[in-house]
């Protein structure tokens, strides 16, 4: 899963710096395309995908807490 972030973020990189060295490109628009098409999906992609883990994680937290207050 981190492997096709990694990536997906250097071809996004490699598009942002291509727009940036681009004679009608600007530093403004290269900013734009990470932001647009790196950034804000990925991190969306990644929130997604880690929610069954943090969902076993947080039973996993309840049960510890549920046990500890039941022993003595």
């Amino acid at each position: 899963m981190y492997l096709i972030a990694i990536a997906w973020i250097y071809v996004v990189l490699l598009m942002s710096i291509a727009e940036a060295t681009n004679s009608n490109g600007t530093v403004l628009g290269a900013l734009i395309t990470f932001l647009l098409y790196g950034l804000l999906p990925l991190s969306l992609v990644l929130y997604v995908l880690r929610t069954p883990a943090r969902k076993r994680a947080i039973k996993a937290r309840e049960k510890a807490e549920d046990s500890q207050k039941k022993t003595p």
